[in-house]
């Protein structure tokens, strides 16, 4: 069978990346591997200069251009790391890029690309909203297209990132790779069959945008809903990726929005490396299965580490809420002096550090006596939680747990 990516583009490709992009590192993660019980190792793509892998293909491609399409200009339609890769790298070729992004891209993905140089144009309220218009800006300014997965020169970029992977980590089992378009997974295993034609290689797709699930198993499940992992939020996978993808890719799963968040906070916490929710995919697969991958050798893809700031802030809050190092209790007690003072020592003789209170008087539920108080606290552990409240209850308090799992 003939493949439109072959392992000689990935070998020409790497002669193009080298000294242009950084030859990330695939290191052991012990921490990793004791949580899910695999022998982990990670590939940091997070450590590019735009922090993303996208740098490869788009790299790869406009070294590909003719003088005549150089001196032209590209364009590309992008949301957020295939934008700032092909604006970093077209200023670098003394490229003219013009790229085309939704009108509700945040700005500061808006503004990383305009600081590489590139003209920015802000169109429709979707991707295929401005793919339509970056489309219609090529055919009337004749300008050449850098596709952001679908094109041939692209996936043989990515495929660079599992020959590096295998020469550093040789006896790899498994690779776990983010899947949107799929030029990533396409290119990596385009070079790893080549390499090790045993290895299982599976992509990870979120069940909110399962394109490239839908179009092997011929389904059609929506494409649809707001996701942590963004970056692989795609509605129709790739041409040419889904035919490399059909003929090399042992599986393709999904995973759940809670399973990225976990991800990404152990990823923080654990390997203290930023990851985007994309680019953490391949760890929540191995968390959703960990049979599956007991014992073997099973190499990650940081494939991105753009991630606002406050979502990461969001995710560990809410992980400390799951693992109930973050707690609430309801108490109903009498509105009189005094009161919060005996439920703030009883805490803190039982170790629970109070990070918030709040004070409630004038609801019909509660006595026209009495208030009502909400205290969210720190905790050790679930242990140590469960051993709040029982000393709580045991010291004459009436209290209740807020469980975040039920809203209530």
């Amino acid at each position: 069978m003939t493949l439109p990516v072959s392992p000689a583009d990935v070998a020409a490709a790497r002669k193009v990346l080298d000294g242009a992009v950084l030859r990330t590192p695939t290191l052991p993660a012990p921490r990793l591997s004791a949580i899910t019980g695999a022998h982990v190792f990670v590939k940091y793509e997070n450590l590019q200069v735009t922090a993303s892998f996208k740098e490869r293909g788009a790299l790869v491609k406009l070294s590909s251009l003719t003088p005549e399409e150089r001196a032209a200009g590209v364009v590309a339609m992008s949301a957020g790391n295939h934008a700032q890769a092909v604006a970093y790298h077209a200023a670098r070729l003394g490229i003219r890029a013009t790229i085309v992004m939704p009108k509700h891209t945040p700005i500061v993905k808006v503004a990383a690309t305009e600081a590489h140089g590139a003209r920015v144009v802000l169109h429709g309220e979707s991707v295929g909203d401005a793919s339509e218009e970056a489309d219609r800006i090529a055919r009337e300014e004749n300008l050449v297209w850098v596709h952001p997965y679908d094109d041939a020169h692209v996936i043989a970029g990515q495929g660079s990132i599992a020959a590096e992977m295998l020469e550093d980590a040789p006896d790899l089992d498994a690779l776990l790779v983010p899947v949107g378009g799929g030029g990533l997974i396409s290119g990596m295993a385009v070079a790893a069959r080549h390499l090790r034609p045993d290895i299982e290689i599976v992509g990870v797709e979120t069940r909110l945008y399962p394109s490239m699930w839908n179009a092997l198993h011929q389904q059609g499940l929506p494409c649809e809903g707001a996701t942590l992992a963004e970056g692989i939020a795609v509605k129709q996978a790739g041409t040419l990726t889904r035919e490399i993808v059909s003929a090399l890719v042992s599986d393709v799963v999904l995973v759940s929005e809670p399973t990225i968040e976990r991800a990404v906070n152990l990823f923080l916490t654990q390997q203290k490396t930023l990851a985007e929710g994309a680019g953490a995919a391949g760890l929540a697969a191995l968390l959703a299965e960990p049979d599956r991958y007991r014992g073997r050798k099973v190499g990650l893809v940081v494939s991105g580490g753009n991630i606002d700031p406050r979502i990461v802030a969001s995710i560990m809050m809410r992980e400390l809420e799951r693992e109930e190092r973050i707690v609430s209790f309801r108490f109903s007690m009498l509105d009189r002096p005094g009161e919060l003072g005996i439920i703030a020592s009883l805490l803190g003789s039982l170790g629970a550090n109070i990070l918030e209170v709040e004070h409630k008087r004038h609801f019909l539920d509660v006595h026209a006596k009495g208030a009502r108080l909400d205290v969210t606290v720190e905790t050790r552990d679930r242990t140590h939680a469960d051993a709040v409240y029982r000393a709580l209850i045991e010291n004459g308090m009436d209290v209740e747990r807020i469980d975040w799992r039920s809203g209530n």
